[in-house]
């Protein structure tokens, strides 16, 4: 006997702006824009993906870019918002922080500020339509150039704030072996400065050494993904130390070739050391799971129970930037849910 996990109330904070894109919307724009799509996007879904190595992370990329490519204007960006806000909504997620490199989009409305500035003030529409409040992570990406990352987080800091429509965090995405993980330690200094969790993304691709090198330069108050730390248990006792909360998105690290399947995943491991543990979707769109499937994961193959899985929920809300009453509420919501006779 179980309570349905999309009426658990949580919060998620892994979660990409381009991944995440319903299909519908996507082939519905690339037919609008007269684009091709790989046959991955159209026929073969979710694509076949494997990050292993270069070659299968150009081909994880090359999607990526086709995706991004079929977004070009205003109506656009603010109907993405709109509709992760919305899919959000209906699995329970009434906190979410939506992570975008307004890079990606800047030449489509003229320039990175008008890019960003229309991803706030979408999401504080959406906020008031979907009772989900969203906030947004402004992502660096290691395939740029370092001083690429100070110039988003110094855009990232003026728009800092408390919450829904405002910049919460500082990320840095995108393959972990490309860039020199030190180089980036100013940007994220500007961003810290700033009040904005520090949000990298370590130890999907790369294994405990790299998660050590992020929680060294780049003092982050959770990381994207780091689940690659199980394989140091004196790194990761450190790390659940700091208070530093773990988005571990199941889904992904199978898609991209981390783990063989969802049993793999170091979920247990990292529970029993006492990490925050996050649950999140990364890129829908490619990966085909969405925020609950990643609960529903946890109870099927890690055989954690709705108090477990209330606990994840706990963290995801603790580990967010959303406000302290917020907070409260959520905690408060999830409580119900628990006391709430299983079905």
């Amino acid at each position: 006997m179980t309570r349905p996990v999309h009426e658990l109330p949580k919060a998620h904070l892994h979660l990409h702006f381009t991944g995440s894109m319903r299909i519908e919307t996507l082939r519905e724009l690339a037919q609008q824009h007269g684009l091709a799509l790989p046959a991955a996007l159209t026929r073969n879904r979710p694509p076949q993906l494997s990050a292993r190595d270069e070659r299968g992370w150009f081909r994880f990329q090359r999607l990526y870019d086709a995706a991004r490519a079929c977004v070009q204007g205003e109506a656009e960006l603010r109907r993405i918002v709109r509709e992760a806000a919305q899919d959000d909504a209906a699995e329970g997620s009434r906190w979410l922080e939506l992570q975008v490199d307004p890079t990606s989009y800047a030449a489509a409305v003229g320039g990175l500020t008008p890019a960003l500035e229309i991803v706030l003030d979408e999401a504080r529409a959406a906020s008031a339509a979907t009772g989900t409040q969203v906030a947004v992570v402004v992502a660096a990406s290691r395939m740029r150039h370092p001083f690429d990352a100070r110039t988003l987080a110094r855009l990232a800091a003026r728009y800092a704030g408390d919450g829904p429509g405002k910049v919460v965090g500082f990320g840095l995405s995108n393959d972990e072996r490309r860039g020199d993980t030190a180089e980036f330690a100013r940007a994220f200094a500007i961003a810290g400065k700033a009040g904005l969790a520090l949000v990298p993304h370590a130890g999907e691709l790369l294994g405990a050494e790299h998660v050590e090198q992020a929680a060294e330069h780049l003092a982050p108050d959770r990381l994207g993904h780091g689940v690659r730390a199980v394989e140091a248990p004196g790194l990761l006792a450190s790390l659940v130390d700091r208070g530093i909360t773990f988005e571990v998105c199941p889904g992904s690290n199978v898609a991209l070739g981390v783990y063989p399947d969802l049993e793999s995943v170091p979920l247990r491991t990292l529970l029993d050391a006492g990490a925050g543990v996050a649950l999140g979707a990364d890129d829908p769109l490619l990966f085909g799971s969405r925020l609950v499937e990643q609960y529903q994961s946890a109870r099927l193959d890690h055989d954690l129970d709705d108090a477990a899985l209330a606990g994840l929920a706990r963290a995801s809300i603790a580990g967010s930037r959303a406000p302290e009453p917020t907070k409260r509420e959520l905690l408060a919501d999830v409580d119900a849910w628990l006391a709430t006779p299983a079905g």
